[in-house]
């Protein structure tokens, strides 16, 4: 521990600054500025050494946050980023993308601001990238195994770098023409640049990795057919299907997916032709939903010029402090303004959608909504409260129930749990023997530090199946959750 007293001395929280409102507006690029070097070392140094680190039981990797803080205080920026890639493959899209639940575990914010472990965790990675300390790591032999890795989120990523590294051959299939899931076409530039995508993928193709983009199996390739050429299958689709709102006007022009937004706008990002693109500008825009999906939309939105931006939410607003009934260390859900919140719009709560209004022509012109009451635990429309709220483009943000079914049933049949997630075992096997899955696809809906997670203990299992031992760690179970107490 370099400074037993550093969280003493400096006990204020300082963050990176974002870049000015009206600057940012006018580009796509990451809105937080370089941080003072000085100034992540005075934050690194306020981490305590804890005892007991309740910090690790926080993030499902296991990262080894201590460790690091000390180094990055130290200004051992080598020794800081092996420590932090024994358990993470991408601290890259950790730091900047994860709600950061090992800061809510954090043994100091028990009565002080906690320790910035997001922002050291993404320094550390960025300085090492710019320094060349990220470097392949072939491995030393070869098995003579094969394994299919269907899907190129950061699941399916973190299983396919650690069972290349393992020594056996991979193959990641991503059915869209671009590398990177949902990390390529569902977050917006603004909150993490394709670079960083474009970076690590060319370290995995170094190691041995082997990417084929533009094929969906199921429709390309078989699943039996995927099943039979290769001695093992990770199934990382993640849990695509979108939750819907069936309510009259649903099928009104201009209600969308947000995610079909989503990636129509950082396809022409990445500088395609999107013919019709789905967009925002000179529009009343509505986003349903107040997860981070919905944030990406309003500062998606805001970035298109849209006329105005109203982000609708049919619970409560949650509390600016931690609540009674959610106490450290526990992940409590926190009133918060992201980058996206801070450039306008308008946040509404307690609002039930009750009806999509139409124009003439066929098209949403508006939404009916009400105030929500609580019936019985149910939450439902006030009679009585009813307003409208113009609205050219509504985005249903809502989040989704679970992964794409049709072709995995018909093609090899294996069950689905009551979520609608593909039912594994506890190393993560389906029914069918040689065939695993990692991620959203099995979990459901979750964030991107579970599904690295998951990704690495899933290719444990793999390799355990194809060797009957394996080196490789085994960070969460299926079974595990966020902390609870």
């Amino acid at each position: 521990m370099a400074d037993p007293k550093g969280f003493l001395k400096v006990q204020e929280r300082e963050t990176p600054k974002r870049r000015p409102v009206a600057l940012r507006l006018m580009d796509w690029k990451e809105v937080y500025e370089q941080q003072d070097p000085a100034e992540l070392r005075r934050q690194a140094g306020r981490c305590m050494d804890c005892g007991i680190p309740f910090c690790h039981q926080g993030c499902p990797l296991g990262n080894l946050i201590p460790e690091w803080n000390d180094l990055t205080w130290r200004g051992e920026g080598a020794q800081a980023i092996e420590r932090l890639h024994a358990t993470n493959n991408f601290p890259e899209f950790t730091g900047r993308l994860c709600p950061a639940p090992c800061e809510s575990s954090c043994v100091l914010a028990i009565n002080q601001p906690a320790v910035t472990i997001k922002q050291v965790e993404v320094s550390i990675i960025d300085q090492a990238f710019a320094n060349g300390l990220v470097t392949p790591h072939p491995p030393e032999r070869l098995t003579g195994k094969t394994v299919a890795v269907v899907g190129s989120g950061p699941a399916g990523l973190a299983a396919a770098q650690q069972l290349t590294r393992a020594g056996h051959t991979v193959a990641v299939f991503e059915r869209d023409d671009r590398i990177g899931g949902l990390l390529r076409y569902g977050i917006p530039d603004f909150k993490m640049e394709k670079k960083h995508i474009e970076t690590r993928i060319a370290q995995m193709q170094a190691e041995g990795t082997r990417f084929r983009a533009n094929v969906e199996i199921g429709v390309d390739i078989t699943w039996d057919e995927l099943k039979s050429r290769y001695d093992a299958v990770i199934i990382a689709t993640g849990a695509m299907v979108p939750r819907d709102l069936p309510i009259p006007g649903r099928d009104l022009l201009g209600v969308h997916f947000a995610m079909d937004y989503l990636v129509q706008s950082n396809r022409v990002g990445a500088g395609d032709l999107v013919a019709e693109q789905v967009t925002a500008e000179g529009k009343h825009v509505v986003v349903l939903g107040g997860g981070d999906t919905g944030a990406d939309c309003i500062g998606t939105a805001h970035r298109q010029q849209a006329l105005s931006v109203t982000n609708l939410a049919i619970g409560v607003q949650p509390p600016a402090e931690r609540p009674e009934h959610q106490p450290w260390p526990m992940s409590p859900t926190l009133f918060e303004v992201s980058s996206a919140h801070e450039e306008g719009g308008e946040r509404v709560y307690l609002a039930s959608t009750v009806e999509f209004l139409s124009n003439e022509a066929g098209e949403v012109r508006g939404i009916r909504v009400a105030e929500t009451e609580y019936i019985d635990g149910r939450r439902v429309p006030r009679s009585g409260t009813e307003r409208e709220i113009p609205a050219d483009l509504v985005l249903l943000a809502l989040g989704f129930t679970g992964p794409e079914s049709e072709a995995i049933e018909a093609q090899l049949p294996m069950p689905f749990d009551e979520k609608g997630n593909i039912e594994r075992d506890s190393r993560y096997q389906t029914s069918e023997a040689g065939v695993f899955v990692a991620g959203d696809a099995g979990r459901g809906q979750s964030l991107i530090v579970w599904a690295i997670a998951e990704g690495r203990a899933a290719a444990s299992a793999v390799d355990e199946y194809l060797e009957g031992s394996t080196q490789l760690p085994f960070p969460v179970k299926p079974t595990d959750h966020a902390i609870a107490i």
